[in-house]
Formats: C-alpha cells, structure tokens, sequence
C-alpha cells in the first residue's frame, strides 16, 4: 500500500477533491441536504471554516481553513463522510474489503488535498471551484448553479455575479476524472 504524505499546516487552509466511488450517480446533488447536514454537524463539534466549496453530483471541491490550533482535516473529512453515509439509505454494493472494515461503498477512500500557499493560489482555487460547474457543462455561468458557495461571494463583494472565470483557468490539481 501507497505511503501518503499530507501536509499539517494547524490554521492553514486546504483544497479538497472529494469524489464518490461510483462517479456516475448524482447521490450529492440527490442528498444535498443530508450533506449539509453532516457539513453542519461535524463543524459544530469541529470547527473550521469553509472559505469556498462546489457541490457536483458525483464529487465536490472545498477550501476549508482550520483553526490556529489544528491541523487534522482527515478526521474531519472521515466525520462528513460517516455523517453523511449514515444519513441515506444503503443501496450500493459493498467489496469485501469494505464489508471487513465497516465501509459503505459511497466515497473513494482517498481524496486530493493541496495546502494553498498565499492569496494568489488560494484565489485560483476559490477561480477553479466556482468556474466547475460551468468546465462539467451543468451550467453557463457560475451563479446558476445551486450547490455553490458563488452566491455568497457576490454578496460579499468578492466576485461579479456575471463572472465567468479567467479564460486560462486549467487547474488540474491532481484530480484524475476532472
């Protein structure tokens, strides 16, 4: 098995890609409650910010920030995950491997995380986020898509709602189905 190394950066701010193992079910957008629900739950025991996040039906992308004293987004990402498997009915088939751990077969075990490193990467990503649902064809222009956090940075001011997103933007990020 891979030796993974993460980065532990206590206060620092991360981007996930977070994918479900059948990548052609909406289950996220299908649950998109639920998932709130877990998001909600697992901040409020463990708490850290979600600066920018995009909901797609099979995967999602988030920036997240932790607090200063913590560094441990595994156990928050394995919190989310269990929460929300927890919250919708099984319905998928489960590998033995899976079976002898416990595991619902809804998330692919690994996830992509990438420390951002100053304003200018951590700006790209939030780019990248927001721009995913128009790259997967789900919509035209960002602000149409309901399971993002676009909205709220029109509110604040932080984006033009008729942003479309650099005409560059080829962040690849490691994600190998995106």
């Amino acid at each position: 098995m891979a030796n993974y190394r993460r980065n532990f950066a206590p206060g620092g701010s991360y981007f996930f890609t977070v994918n479900l193992e059948n990548r052609r079910t909406p289950l996220l957008t299908d649950h998109i409650d639920a998932l709130r629900a877990a998001f909600r739950s697992i901040c409020s025991r463990h708490p850290f910010t979600i600066d920018a996040i995009v909901v797609l039906p099979d995967h999602l992308h988030a920036i997240w920030t932790l607090p200063v004293e913590n560094s441990d987004f595994p156990l928050h990402w394995r919190l989310i995950k269990t929460a929300f498997s927890r919250s919708i009915q099984s319905y998928e088939a489960i590998s033995p491997s899976r079976a002898c751990k416990s595991e619902r077969g809804i998330w692919q075990r690994r996830y992509w995380e990438h420390t951002l490193r100053d304003e200018t990467d951590f700006a790209s990503h939030c780019d990248y986020i927001h721009f995913n649902p128009v790259r997967h064809g789900y919509v035209a222009e960002p602000w149409e898509w309901p399971h993002s956090s676009f909205r709220r940075m029109v509110r604040l001011g932080i984006y033009p709602q008729q942003w479309l997103g650099p005409p560059s933007l080829d962040i690849r990020c490691g994600e190998r189905d995106d």
